[in-house]
């Protein structure tokens, strides 16, 4: 058991390590920037699905966790067709952005679509990747308030 523990272990780093992740400074607190996101989210037509108050469920187990927020959300029009091509991608959609405190900053942290298909069956040329890359981008532009 502690050899299958080990090497889940290696192979869920090397994925992290490799992830190629996105990161947006953003203006005010980390539940206003989480606020703005859902507004914008929910402007474009989208789906907010659900929100993560990390922290806070830290806070519920006595345990401290600097400010973060996961904000997940997505539009069946995009998503959808990515699945119809590997269902697998079910474990990236829908759409997550994290919205954390560091170093005294807010941001905006989210997956490239590049990385969060890599290794599915999902076409590279897939009209509905460039469209998902452009909504995290204006999304997460229009949340930083900046």
């Amino acid at each position: 058991m502690k050899v299958i523990s080990s090497i889940l272990a290696l192979a869920l780093s090397a994925t992290a390590a490799t992830a190629d992740y996105i990161n947006v400074e953003a203006s005010g607190s980390v539940a206003e920037t989480a606020d703005r996101l859902v507004a914008a989210v929910e402007g474009a037509g989208a789906t907010v699905f659900a929100r993560v108050p990390h922290s806070k469920g830290a806070m519920r187990v006595e345990m401290e966790l600097q400010d973060a927020e996961l904000v997940i959300f997505g539009n069946p029009k995009l998503g959808t067709p990515a699945l119809q091509q590997d269902i697998r991608a079910g474990l990236v959609l829908p759409l997550r952005v994290l919205v954390h405190a560091a170093d005294g900053q807010t941001l905006l942290t989210y997956e490239s679509v590049d990385a969060m298909f890599d290794g599915l069956d999902v076409a590279a040329d897939a009209p509905f990747r460039a469209a998902m890359s452009g909504a995290l981008g204006k999304l997460t532009a229009a949340a930083a308030g900046n």
